[in-house]
This record gives C-alpha cells, sequence and structure tokens, in this order.
C-alpha cells in the first residue's frame, strides 16, 4: 500500500491559502470603506477633528527604536560572523536612526532660532 497523498489532497492543499488571503482581502476592504464612509459623514456633520503630527516626537522615537535595533544587530553580526555583508542588516536601520535622531537635533535647533527671532 503507497501512502502517496490523492490528487483531491493536493488540491484542497494549495486552495486553502488562497481562499484565506481572498477572505481576508474581503475584511480588509470592507474595513476601509466603511471607515471611509465614517469619515465622510463626519465632515459632512462637522464632528471631524483633525489630529495634529508631531513629526520631532515621531522622529525622536523611531531614530531610538531604530538605532538601538541596529546596533543590537551590528554587534551580533559582527561577533558572529565577523565583518561580512551580514553586518549590513545592522548598519542600515543604525544609518536610518542615527538620521533620525540628526533630525531631531536639527529641527529643534532651528525652532530655538525662530524663537529667538535670528
Amino acid at each position: 500500500m503507497q501512502n502517496a497523498p490523492s490528487v483531491a489532497v493536493n488540491i484542497i492543499v494549495s486552495v486553502i491559502p488562497i481562499v484565506g488571503i481572498v477572505m481576508g482581502g474581503v475584511v480588509i476592504f470592507f474595513y476601509l470603506f466603511w471607515s471611509h464612509r465614517q469619515r465622510m459623514l463626519m465632515i459632512e456633520k462637522g464632528l471631524l477633528t483633525r489630529r495634529h503630527f508631531d513629526l520631532r516626537l515621531f522622529s525622536l522615537l523611531l531614530g531610538l527604536v531604530l538605532m538601538g535595533i541596529g546596533a543590537s544587530l551590528t554587534l551580533f553580526f559582527l561577533l558572529k560572523e565577523g565583518l561580512a555583508y551580514s553586518v549590513l542588516s545592522g548598519l542600515i536601520p543604525l544609518g536610518i536612526g542615527v538620521s533620525l535622531l540628526l533630525f531631531f537635533v536639527v529641527s529643534g535647533s532651528a525652532r530655538s532660532d525662530e524663537r529667538k527671532g535670528g
């Protein structure tokens, strides 16, 4: 007796992920659709308030997180494999995090220059 799976089993196994992806797409579509309709009704009735997005605070948070992740990945890959291409997987988020922190510092000094009138 052979233990080879039948054709029906192969078809079912290949259809399950497709159905899952389609159903997930349908759920996301209706969430976006109803969210849009709710927002439009709130705008029509004048109930929508704009939220203030603080770019400086976001860049500080994201910069610290990416710098921490990048530093730990860089250190891990340096210790594990030495100086190799895998170190780039830590240097890239480290560089982005440092850049965001530099943006935070520069935008803060530019803001303080505006307050001084210079």
